[in-house]
């Protein structure tokens, strides 16, 4: 299956402002383009990429003073298939045995307050066999506690607040369950991404999405609290500890956002 994913964007600034990108897919997944990123600005600047801590491919740039639209088209192939089933191989380590740089996907960060949740989580999961079962368990508790809703997105939502408050959008779905796997030592890594409506109803408009990723039986398995249903054709732009780490764009000064355009398709034969 053929996957045609980019973006449209269009950011107006006051003065020359730096800014770097985070909406380049991670080079692992390389191999898999069929049509590499196409990256293009209107009008034209100059641009060059970097990776950070956790190896997501960043762009930085200097905008000019004005509007200034970012463009990427790319092609990549995909199976086809539903998120892998997780099995009973997929087992929770102990924390003594979890490899060094697995840790920090432990800890407490920015939106993902496991202290304040910690409490919670045990009470809420202490009682289930650790491993996929209580990964699920979380999911399906974060999916069912909060309710989607565009309007009451909030950049500055915390885990603890959207617990609270039961509203929300995927990224706030994903740190609540990341921030109760942390509180269970369950290492969790939130994801950004391209999620096209494959196989499911079309929902609105395309935009990016946030699932989490989980390190149990050695490896990273995917996990959906937004969704809670296994789905066709993800594509990772970038992972971290919660959405301060996977920024699509910082701008090192203030600038508008005009236009917000991200495309995710099958390409029919």
């Amino acid at each position: 299956m053929l996957i045609r994913f980019g973006y449209e964007i269009t950011v107006n600034c006051w003065q020359p402002t730096a800014m770097v990108t985070m909406m380049s897919l991670r080079p692992e997944r390389g191999g898999d383009l069929r049509q590499g990123e196409a990256f293009t600005t209107d009008p034209s600047v100059q641009s060059s990429t970097y990776r950070d801590l956790f190896g997501n491919v960043c762009r930085r740039f200097v905008a000019p003073a004005g509007d200034l639209t970012l463009r990427s088209e790319s092609v990549i192939e995909v199976s086809g298939d539903l998120d892998p089933v997780i099995g009973p191989d997929a087992i929770q380590h102990d924390v003594a045995d979890l490899p060094d740089e697995v840790l920090i996907f432990l800890m407490g960060s920015r939106y993902c307050e496991t202290d304040r949740l910690s409490q919670l989580a045990w009470n809420t999961f202490g009682h289930i066999p650790p491993g996929w079962a209580r990964v699920q368990a979380i999911c399906d508790y974060a999916h069912n506690h909060i309710t989607f809703d565009y309007q009451q997105a909030r950049a500055t939502r915390t885990a603890f607040e959207a617990h609270e408050e039961r509203t929300g959008v995927c990224r706030d779905f994903t740190h609540l369950a990341v921030t109760l796997c942390r509180a269970m030592n369950i290492p969790a890594r939130y994801v950004n991404g391209h999620l096209g409506d494959i196989g499911v109803p079309v929902s609105g408009p395309m935009d990016f999405a946030a699932w989490m990723e989980v390190y149990l039986g050695g490896a990273w398995r995917t996990a959906d609290p937004r969704n809670n249903v296994r789905r066709i054709g993800r594509i990772v732009i970038s992972h971290g500890r919660d959405a301060a780490d996977v920024a699509m764009i910082t701008s090192f000064g203030p600038h508008i956002l005009n236009r917000f355009e991200v495309v995710t398709e099958e390409l029919k034969a």
